[in-house]
This record gives structure tokens, C-alpha cells and sequence, in this order.
């Protein structure tokens, strides 16, 4: 898309200076209508930029004496030395009638809570946690829907100052417990049971095994009762755990820069997932900058993104609480009943901002789905897509079916900063299939292989060249680091490599072109292939087996290929214990859209199995060096395959 093409959207310059944006530019004392200085000013002159930052956006603290210290090294860097904040007061301020959380799911419960009465359940529960022994530090683990007890979980666990981690229900027992069993939590929270597509799901094998591995002393279940199946752990329903505490004032335990918030986890593409420590300030300013200035998120409006508690945007979503945003919040299949549940959800509710994925998006496109005709959407101002790239045919799907005066925004960034490196912006236009901009802060960059930036229409390396708010505090149990430098800067010393290759268009806008390691991302949920191999290599027919992505209809699919044990075929019933095993050991999102049979898998001279080989070919991509390879040759085998074409 050149610079000349003819925008999908651009805001009236009428209604421009009412954003957020534009009042920042001023206060920076940059002319609102060049973002270009604006971006430079905000990488030029840090602590002018950082200071306003927290101003502007309102942050409840002791405020620091400086806001920025330590120049441009990622490590030594330091942002607002001597503040201290609490993330759960500043998400919690103004304790009011105005609705806070209106909360949906898959059986069709509608519930609400204010935010008084939000401040009142996150009370009891802060009380009920301290009571349980968890004090700063501590970390509160949870396996749960994306429902109204999380986030009361999640602020309750802020506001003590302990560290919360949590995945989604649908990871099986091996998943889960290779994510939160390796933080030791006091406390776990999970919902024994739920409901998916019309389906009732029971996942208390999955709470057991987290149980028996990290040993919480107290397991909180968001049931009504105590399953049989869970009556020998320590459990105890989560009303029973809040009916002794009456509402009051909580106890907000405001920290430092480097305290953690939360703990999200990699994908576990070369082993177990890392454990990535966010710190609550961080996070916080990262959020507010992100949602005000680049989404234009006001008070009082409806703000939904279809998330799980196991992906970076749930954490991002209930950030919008801190803007005074009412939370739309959904947890289920987003077809069931019918196709159009989301387009129903916006329409009853009068939603401002929607998110979503790409894949969303195209499902609707391919199930004819056109709410422009069918739906009130005269609410929806903006519409945020990530995980995956947005294709050029999405941006006029949504404006041709959907609606055509929306800000449509392609955000980028990842769980490794949950925050974004790319996205909207209220005061540029919208262009198809393009990431509006880089975000104030964010010095990205493209870089070749060799570490030298490259001009626009070149396509290369992600990368950020400056530290920035949601810089990772590090791994969990990474003691020297050393497990962090390796992931982020050891293929350009000193400069953040993020994965992802990225080309910067002529007009200023970002094309995204897919992920540049060999993370899986189908459907934009980054999958590691380690989760499948552990799941493969407890079938003795598989002798062992290779996961790549292959790019498909504008998304990726999995491609799992196996070598089997001598006598052995790949047949139907393999084939479907195979991705069984996968299922009820990983994710539903883990099982592969194909298992192929081949005869050898390549691997490099030190023994070590080569994704990339296997991806490049299936693509048809020139290998950059097969003599790293020991078998270069069984390479034949994965090219132009008939079974890949359809």
C-alpha cells in the first residue's frame, strides 16, 4: 500500500481536537498535527516525555522526583526512580454507581457489578487473601474464565502488592502445570467446571496436577461447592472464602518501579514457558498511554475484548478500569449460539471499543456474516485486532459489512512486553492492511540480519533500540539473567529482537509479515512446538516429530509431521489418538490441522532438530545454510507436498 492510496478512515479535522492525543501534542508543546515530532520528541527527550506521561494520564502515586535515569542501556535504564504506586488503586479510584464490569458467558448469564460494589467484592477478597498468609511477593495463581472473579482476583491479589499468573481453563494438566506450577503459588484460584459452545467441561484433573506440583496452601474454587473429585485438597468455595470479610477500605501496598504485577508466560517453543515478570508501574503507564492516547478510551465507555485469562489481553483489557471504562467482558464461544453472539453483545450493549483477532474477523467474513445490515452498531467508534496479522481483505470487510466510519486499528506487540510496539492512532488515517504507527516511546526499528536498519518497502527485524515501560523485569527464576538476554538481545547485543518481521511502508505505516522464529501463532494464540513434542513423545509408535506453521488463508495453520516406530502406518485411528493425546494434554488450539508421515527429520550437526528447515521448505524458501544440517538430504521429502495444497 503506498503513501498516495486512498485512506479506508481518517478522523474529521473538526473532531480532532477533542482526543487525547491531540491535548498531549500541546501540553508537549508539538504541533498535534505532526506525529512524526511527537514520536521523536517522545524518544528524544525521556524524562520531559515520562513526566508528562504520568501528568497527563492521571496516575494516583507518590510521585518520583525524576521520571527517567540511566540512559538508553535496556538494563540500566530506570523509570521513575523514587515513585511508588499501587496498580489495583489507581484501576479501583473513584468507587462509584457507574457500572464497572458487565460480564457475559457461554451459558448466557448476564452479570454486573458497579464500581462501588467492585471495590467492595475486591475488598473482602484482599482481606480474605491476607488472612490466608499472602503478602507481598506471594504469588496467587489462577486457572479461570474470563469472568467477574477474575479481575476481582487479579486487583484483589494488586492490591496486597503479590504477584498474580493465571491461564485459561482449557489448558489440559501438562500445560498448565509446566506454567504455573513453576511458581510455587499460595493460593490457587480455578473454576472446576464451565461451560464452552454448549459444552460442560470439567477440568478438575487440571487443578489437581497444578495442586500436586506447586502445592498452594489454599485452593479457592469459584463453585458453590467442593466437587468430590477435589474434597482431599485444601479447598474452600470462593463465597465461603469472602463471607467472613465485610466490605471496607483496602489496604493498598504501594510499591516501586521494580516490583512485580503479574507473570505471564511464553509460549515454551524451547522448553517449559518462560515466566515473563511485569511490574505494576510499568504496566500501568504502559496500559493508560496505549488505551487513552493511542485508543482515545474515555470514561463511561464500553470497552470489550474477546480474551482469555491465559493471553496478555485480558491483562490489557482490565487496564481500561484505570481510564474509568466500563468492561464488556466474554467468556465462551464467540459462535454459539449463533454466529453473530459478538455483533448481538455490541448492539445490546452499546460497545464503543471492540477487540478482537484476525482470525475472528476472517471466521465472520467467511460465515457471510454482515452486521452493517443486520445490527445497531451506531456505538462502535473503534475496533482493535491483533494476534495475528489483519489482511488487506479484513481492513474492507470491516469497513464494507461492518461499518464504515470506524477507526479501524491493527495493534502488535506481544505477552514478552504486554503492551504493543505498533498500532492506532486517532489523528492518522487508516490504510489498508497497514499498523497506523509506532506508539510514543517505542523506538522500533527494522533491521536486517546483519543489525543495520533498513529503508522503507524492506522487510526485516522487529526491533526495539530503547528501553521503554513494559520492558520485562525479567524470567521468573532466571537468577543471572541469562535466560532473558539470550531471548531478547543476544541477536543484536544490546538491541531488543522481538521476532516478528515487520516492513515500514512509504506513508509511515507498518506491514507485519508474519513471525520470524519459530513460535507457532494460529489464529494469533502463540503456540510452542515443546508442548506438542511433550505430548507426541509419550506415544511409543512416534519415533519423534517436527511442528512447524504453515501460512494459510491469511493465518497459519499447524503441520505436524511424525516419524513412527518400524511396522507402524499413519492411519485414521493414529492420526486421531495422536491429536487426542494432544488435545487433552495441551490445548484444543495445540492439535495440528494436519499429521503427515515422513521417514527422517532433519537436524542440525549438534542433534538438534531444525523447525526452520521444515517451515522454509514447505514454503518453498530458499534454506539459508544447509550445512548446518547433518541430513540435508531428507529435506525432499517435506517439499511441494499434495497434502499441503488444500
Amino acid at each position: 500500500m503506498s503513501a498516495a492510496s486512498s485512506p479506508l478512515w481518517a478522523l474529521p479535522a473538526s473532531r480532532q481536537p477533542d482526543t487525547a492525543l491531540w491535548r498531549f501534542a500541546l501540553q508537549a508543546g508539538v504541533a498535534p498535527d505532526d506525529y512524526d515530532a511527537l514520536h521523536a520528541w517522545s524518544l528524544a527527550q525521556p524524562e520531559a516525555f515520562h513526566a508528562l506521561l504520568w501528568d497527563f494520564l492521571d496516575i494516583i502515586g507518590d510521585k518520583p522526583g525524576a521520571a527517567y535515569a540511566g540512559g538508553d542501556d535496556f538494563l540500566s535504564a530506570r523509570f521513575y526512580p523514587g515513585a511508588r504506586l499501587n496498580y489495583a488503586e489507581n484501576l479501583l479510584r473513584d468507587a462509584d454507581d457507574r457500572p464497572a464490569i458487565i460480564a457475559h458467558g457461554d451459558t448466557g448469564q448476564r452479570r454486573t457489578l458497579s464500581r462501588r460494589e467492585l471495590a467492595a467484592e475486591v475488598s473482602r477478597c484482599e482481606q480474605a487473601l491476607r488472612d490466608r498468609g499472602v503478602t507481598t511477593g506471594d504469588r496467587v495463581a489462577a486457572i479461570i474464565t474470563n469472568d467477574i472473579e477474575a479481575i476481582v482476583g487479579y486487583l484483589a491479589t494488586a492490591a496486597i502488592g503479590a504477584i498474580w499468573c493465571s491461564c485459561s481453563p482449557d489448558f489440559g494438566p501438562t500445560a498448565a502445570v509446566d506454567r504455573l506450577g513453576q511458581v510455587s503459588p499460595k493460593v490457587l484460584i480455578a473454576k472446576p467446571a464451565y461451560q464452552y459452545g454448549g459444552k460442560h467441561l470439567d477440568i478438575s484433573a487440571t487443578i489437581r496436577a497444578v495442586a500436586e506440583h506447586g502445592h498452594p496452601e489454599q485452593v479457592v474454587l469459584v463453585s458453590d461447592t467442593v466437587p468430590d473429585t477435589l474434597a482431599d485438597l485444601p479447598c474452600v468455595p470462593w463465597q465461603t472464602l469472602l463471607a467472613s470479610h465485610a466490605p471496607g477500605p483496602i489496604r493498598f501496598t504501594r510499591l516501586p518501579y521494580d516490583a512485580p504485577l503479574a507473570i505471564l508466560f511464553s509460549s515454551g517453543t524451547t522448553g517449559k514457558p518462560k515466566g515473563i515478570v511485569h511490574s505494576a508501574m510499568g504496566l500501568l503507564l504502559q496500559h493508560k498511554k496505549e488505551l487513552i492516547l493511542h485508543g482515545d478510551l474515555r470514561p463511561g465507555e464500553r470497552f470489550f475484548y474477546f480474551t482469555t485469562c491465559g493471553w496478555m489481553m485480558w491483562n490489557w483489557q482490565v487496564s481500561g478500569l484505570a481510564v474509568g471504562a466500563t468492561l464488556v467482558t466474554f467468556d465462551g464461544n464467540p459462535f454459539h449460539p449463533a454466529p453473530d453472539y459478538l455483533p448481538d453483545l455490541i448492539a445490546q450493549e452499546q460497545i464503543n471499543v471492540f477487540g478482537t483477532s484476525a482470525k475472528y474477523l476472517a471466521a465472520c467474513e467467511q460465515a457471510g456474516l454482515a452486521p452493517a445490515n443486520s445490527h445497531d452498531l451506531s456505538s462502535l467508534r473503534l475496533v482493535l485486532s491483533t494476534g495475528s496479522p489483519l489482511l488487506p481483505e479484513s481492513f474492507d470487510y470491516v469497513y464494507r459489512d461492518w461499518k464504515a466510519d470506524v477507526h479501524l486499528a491493527s495493534i502488535s506487540g506481544g505477552t514478552d512486553i504486554c503492551g504493543c510496539f505498533l498500532g492506532g492512532n486517532p489523528l492518522l488515517p487508516v490504510h489498508s492492511g497497514e499498523l497506523q504507527c509506532r506508539l510514543l516511546g517505542m523506538a522500533v526499528d527494522v533491521y536486517d540480519a546483519d543489525g543495520k536498519p533498513l529503508p522503507e518497502g524492506r522487510s526485516g527485524e522487529l526491533v526495539c533500540t530503547r528501553p521503554h515501560l513494559s520492558v520485562p523485569l525479567g524470567f521468573w527464576d532466571d537468577v543471572d539473567g541469562s535466560r532473558f538476554q539470550s531471548a531478547y538481545f543476544s541477536r543484536f547485543p544490546g538491541i531488543w529482537a522481538h521476532g516478528d518481521y515487520v516492513e515500514k511502508r512509504p506513508g509511515g505505516g507498518y506491514v507485519i509479515h508474519g513471525r520470524s522464529d519459530t513460535t507457532l501463532n494460529p489464529g494469533g494464540v502463540r503456540i510452542g512446538t515443546a508442548e506438542i513434542y511433550r505430548q507426541v513423545e509419550t506415544l511409543a509408535v512416534i519415533e519423534e516429530a517436527v511442528a512447524v506453521g504453515q501460512d494459510w488463508q491469511g493465518d497459519q495453520r499447524i503441520i505436524l509431521f511424525v516419524r513412527l516406530a518400524p511396522g507402524i502406518t499413519l492411519d485414521a485411528a493414529l492420526t486421531d489418538t495422536i491429536k487426542q493425546r494432544i488435545r487433552s494434554g495441551a490445548t484444543p488450539r495445540h492439535v495440528p490441522a494436519k499429521i503427515l508421515a515422513v521417514s527422517d527429520i532433519p537436524r542440525t550437526r549438534s542433534g538438534k532438530i531444525s523447525e526452520v528447515a521444515v517451515r522454509d521448505t514447505i514454503h518453498g524458501r530458499p534454506l539459508a545454510n544447509t550445512a548446518a544440517l547433518a541430513n540435508p538430504g531428507c529435506l525432499e521429502a517435506f517439499r511441494d507436498l499434495d497434502a499441503l495444497k488444500s
